[in-house]
C-alpha cells in the first residue's frame, strides 16, 4: 500500500512540477504529516526531490529526473478499455481514432495485461443513454469539439426551451455527456459560463480568432456546481407522504433514488402497520399528483391539502372511466 502511494507521489510530482503538501495530500487521500513522512522516504532512497520554502514554495523534482517505473498492471490496462466509449467516440468524430490508438495500446502490452484488455473489451459494454431513449442528434457535436479544443469563438443559433430560438456568439470551455446528452459549457464574451444542450444548436459558424481560456476555471467543478444548484432549482414544492412497507425500491425507481434516501434517512419511526411518513422534495404539485399516482395504494398524500384533492380528483376520474 505505501510503496504503490510514494510511486504515486513520485508521478504526480513528476507530472505536475511543484506541489505543496497539502495539495499532494488532498490528491493522495492522506495527511500532510504522511507526505512529509513520504518525502523523506522517497529522498532516503535516492530520488531527487526537494523542498523550496516560502508562499510559493513546495516539493518538485531536480529538473531532468523522470523514473521509469511507469509500466501498466494488468487491472490498469484493462481499466483503460473498460473506459473507452465506441458511441461518444463516434458521436465527437473520433471513432477511427479511438479504434487505432485501442489497437496501439494492445499491440504494445505485455502478453498477460493484453489478455486482461483483451477479455475487458469482449466481456464488458457500456451503454450510456437511459432505457426507453435513445441519445439525442448532435450533428454539429463535432465542429463544437474542435472549437472547445482549438479555443475558438463559435455563432449560434440555438433552440431555448419554449421553442424560442436566439443568436449567440459564444466561447466554449467544454462538453459534458450527461445521460446520453450533449451539453455545452460556454460564455458569451464578457460574462460568465452558462450551459447548452448540443441538441439544440441550429446553426453553428467557427469565427476566426483565439479567445482566452479564463484564469482557474475547472471544468469538473462547474459541472458538479451547475448539477447541484439545478436539482435545488427544480424542486420548487414539498410534499408529505405515507409510505406502505416494503416499497421503498418502488417509490425511488418512480420518484427518483437520491431523493426517496434522503428522504427515508430524515424519516422518523414506522408507525405500527409498518408504514413510514416522508418528506419529499417535487417539481411541482402538478407532477407529484402525476408521479404518486403510479403508486397505486401504497402511498398516501398527507400533505398539501391540494395535492390530497388533485389525488382525489384523479382517483374519482378513473372510477368514472372504468365504471
Amino acid at each position: 500500500m505505501r510503496a504503490s502511494r510514494l510511486l504515486s507521489l513520485l508521478l504526480l510530482l513528476q507530472t505536475r512540477g511543484r506541489m505543496t503538501a497539502p495539495e499532494l495530500a488532498a490528491e493522495l487521500e492522506v495527511s500532510v504529516r504522511t507526505v512529509y513522512r513520504d518525502v523523506e522516504a522517497l529522498s532516503a532512497a535516492g530520488v531527487p526531490v526537494y523542498a523550496d520554502r516560502g508562499p510559493a514554495g513546495g516539493y518538485q523534482l531536480l529538473d531532468g529526473y523522470r523514473t521509469r517505473l511507469t509500466g501498466l498492471t494488468a487491472e490498469e490496462a484493462s481499466s483503460l478499455f473498460l473506459a473507452g466509449l465506441p458511441g461518444p467516440a463516434a458521436e465527437l468524430g473520433l471513432a477511427e481514432v479511438a479504434a487505432t490508438a485501442e489497437l496501439k495500446l494492445l499491440a504494445a502490452l505485455p502478453p498477460e495485461p493484453r489478455s486482461h484488455a483483451s477479455r475487458i473489451r469482449e466481456r464488458f459494454l457500456l451503454d450510456v443513454p437511459s432505457w426507453y431513449r435513445s441519445g439525442d442528434d448532435v450533428p454539429h457535436l463535432s465542429e463544437v469539439a474542435e472549437a472547445v479544443w482549438e479555443q475558438r469563438p463559435l455563432h449560434m443559433t440555438y433552440r431555448r426551451w419554449g421553442q424560442q430560438e436566439v443568436d449567440r456568439v459564444i466561447h466554449p470551455y467544454g462538453l459534458v455527456l450527461k445521460g446520453g446528452s450533449w451539453y455545452l459549457v460556454a460564455a458569451p464574451p464578457g460574462a460568465s459560463p452558462r450551459t447548452y444542450r448540443v441538441a439544440r444548436i441550429l446553426t453553428l459558424e467557427t469565427l476566426p480568432g483565439h479567445f482566452p481560456r479564463p484564469e482557474g476555471f475547472e471544468l469538473t467543478a462547474f459541472w458538479t456546481a451547475y448539477a447541484k444548484e439545478f436539482r435545488e432549482r427544480m424542486y420548487t414544492a414539498e410534499v408529505v407522504v405515507k409510505l406502505a412497507p416494503g416499497r421503498g425500491e418502488l417509490l425511488a425507481y418512480t420518484m427518483g433514488r437520491d431523493v426517496v434516501d434522503a428522504a427515508l434517512a430524515a424519516a422518523g419511526e414506522t408507525d405500527p402497520e409498518g408504514w413510514v411518513t416522508l418528506a419529499l422534495p417535487v417539481e411541482s404539485l402538478t407532477h407529484a399528483r402525476w408521479l404518486l399516482l403510479r403508486m397505486g395504494a401504497d402511498v398516501e398524500v398527507l400533505e398539501p391539502p391540494e395535492l390530497r384533492v388533485m389525488m382525489r380528483e384523479a382517483v374519482a376520474e378513473l372510477s368514472k372511466l372504468y365504471g
